[in-house]
């Protein structure tokens, strides 16, 4: 049985040998590349060298990168698709071409690991009429070359076998690849001889790019021309090929999960596999992110996070895995992780990973029991169904109230055999936030009403209290923006806030909050909220009646909401930066931490 080490190690060391500079694997959260999320493939790092910006550490490379890819996570429970993997990769920038890395496949795979050729299929690009782009006939040669039958080359075209940076108005390096497939054998399908269809989903395994070719230039208008200097890109899942080359029936039965898979199932009342491979799964992601600096929240890469961890939650509750054994899972994810040669460079202590990840089940346990009852009693009205599709109000309210990503909803949905419109859906979220900007719930600068959001905009009312504590009375607000991330304030100041001045509305803050003030809501009249000394921004466009915050004897507003109940709850106020915002006016941004 192969292990994560030995193909590691046989794949870093064929390489090298092959004279490849071995290099190191960049961070998951990609750097001064807004277009990711997260690196999703082993070539993102280096989009730059690609493209000529940025010059390569050598012409020929090789590495391990750990990637996220969550576009296929409904498949995520099946044989091998993965929220993160490990991607094997080499490159040749401006040196060997086509046959040079059709050759180091076919060897590394054939000699280094074994595989018999005739277990071997693999892909090359057909040509494209309409983009005057034409077949790569030069790697079908190569291929017959090393030893591939023709009957083992299936021609493909544009969408399946042609690289390109974005669109056809992305403008950068691109070419055709070539794709190489294990045949898995008859258990899986027929075969491409007896059927005439590749089953690139069951019987035929993908476990190698053998080679983007980038030989073309695509400018902004979609015309492709040929570049002077020609690179190759390759890659491998390690996960698929650890399945792959040990004969397992899925990346879930190898070394990476089968620990957490077996205490699943010895810690839960219903083993239910797909639940059991999602769990494990989600989990292992989940603690890769966290360890890469990333808190959950709901925009961006937080979202991500907290699609995953309330999804690997969700089922938890599925498989009936008690509260108290999920911290034992995370340690045991961690502790395999360094047993099979995969442990990341820790950023935090195992003990504050799980921690962070405890924190996002204690906020949404509370509301998941309530929101499946919920759910369970939305289908169970006819009304809410029609065509075996769910009330698309039903799957935002679920949103709105309980929290639920809509991707469990639509899990839920279809164990129900029901359908979500993931369109509708959205049609009225984005509704529901254009009318919250004008009537009420984002009046305050709130970009939603997440719990994060919700901290910083109670911190916003102390931030206001304690500038006009320190610098004067007639400082007030003269605008906001609150997002799950950081709190932007302005207010009227002539000039740069010196460090102690800063330091000075700092502790003013964390002062308030250590005191653990409640925050009260009432609602009265304009005109009595100001005979109380309210302070609000923009007063003439509020209505008769008014709500007003009060914390304490420190700050009472005239506000919108919402707000949390208690100053304990936003953790400690730090300012991240104070600049101009525009004559007379000066901006702070400042976060909550745990």
């Amino acid at each position: 049985m192969y292990t994560v080490k030995q193909i590691k190690d046989t794949f870093l060391n064929y390489f090298e040998k092959n004279g490849h500079k071995i290099i190191d694997g960049a961070s998951i959260v990609p750097e001064n590349d807004p277009t990711l999320l997260f690196i999703n493939a082993g070539m993102a790092p280096m989009k730059k060298v690609f493209t000529g910006e940025e010059a390569p550490q050598a012409k020929r490379m090789c590495n391990i990168q750990n990637c996220i890819r969550t576009i296929d996570i409904d498949s995520i429970g099946d044989r091998h698709h993965l929220s993160s993997f490990y991607m094997l990769g080499s490159w040749s920038i401006g040196d060997y071409f086509k046959e040079g890395a059709i050759s180091y496949a076919f060897e590394l795979l054939t000699k280094g690991f074994s595989i018999p050729k005739e277990k071997l299929y693999v892909t090359v690009f057909s040509g494209d009429e309409k983009r005057k782009i034409p077949a790569d006939t030069e790697s079908i040669e190569f291929w017959k070359k090393v030893g591939i039958a023709d009957s083992h080359i299936i021609r493909c075209g544009f969408e399946d076998n042609f690289w390109r940076i974005g669109g056809d108005h992305d403008a950068g390096p691109c070419g055709p690849c070539t794709e190489m497939f294990y045949d898995t054998g008859a258990k899986h399908g027929a075969s491409l001889e007896e059927s005439g269809i590749f089953d690139d989903k069951n019987r035929y395994i993908e476990i190698w790019n053998a080679g983007v070719f980038m030989e073309y230039y695509q400018d902004e208008n979609g015309n492709y021309s040929k570049l002077n200097m020609k690179s190759v890109d390759t890659g491998s899942g390690l996960e698929r090929m650890l399945m792959t080359l040990n004969g397992l029936e899925s990346a879930y039965d190898t070394e990476i999960f089968l620990p957490i898979i077996e205490y699943l199932k010895n810690n839960c009342s219903s083993p239910i596999i797909e639940s059991l491979r999602i769990i494990a799964d989600h989990v292992r992601t989940s603690i890769l992110i966290l360890n890469a600096k990333v808190e959950p929240s709901n925009v961006k890469r937080g979202y991500v996070l907290r699609r995953l961890i309330r999804r690997a939650i969700r089922h938890m509750r599925t498989i009936g895995l008690s509260d108290d054994k999920i911290p034992e899972l995370l340690d045991l994810t961690m502790q395999n992780m360094k047993n099979i040669d995969l442990e990341p460079k820790w950023n935090f202590s195992k003990q504050e990973i799980i921690e962070k990840f405890m924190a996002e089940f204690a906020k949404f346990s509370k509301t998941l029991e309530q929101g499946l009852k919920a759910f369970n009693e939305y289908v169970k009205d006819e009304k809410n169904i029609v065509n075996n599709k769910l009330d698309s109000k039903i799957a935002f309210k679920l949103f709105d109230t309980y929290g639920f990503p809509l991707e469990i909803t639509k899990e839920l949905a279809k164990e129900k055999n029901l359908i979500v419109d993931e369109k509708e859906f959205n049609e009225l979220f984005e509704k529901h936030r254009e009318i919250s900007k004008t009537e009420g719930t984002f009046k305050s600068g709130l970009a939603d009403t997440s719990e994060e959001t919700i901290k910083l905009h109670t911190a916003t009312h102390l931030l206001q209290a304690g500038l006009r504590h320190v610098l004067g009375n007639y400082v007030s607000q003269k605008g906001s923006n609150i997002t799950p991330e950081r709190l932007r304030f302005d207010f009227n100041f002539e000039r740069k806030m010196t460090a102690d001045e800063l330091k000075a509305v700092e502790d003013f803050v964390n002062e308030a909050i250590s005191k653990e003030i409640p925050v009260i809501r009432e609602e009265m009249k304009l005109e009595d909220a100001k005979k109380t000394g309210a302070i609000g921004l923009f007063t003439d466009k509020y209505g008769d009646n008014v709500s007003v915050y009060t914390i304490g004897n420190i700050s009472k507003e005239l506000c919108s909401g919402p707000h949390v109940s208690n100053t304990k709850e936003l953790g400690h106020f730090k300012i991240l930066k104070e600049e101009s915002s525009s004559s007379g006016i000066r901006r702070i941004k400042a976060v909550v931490e745990k």
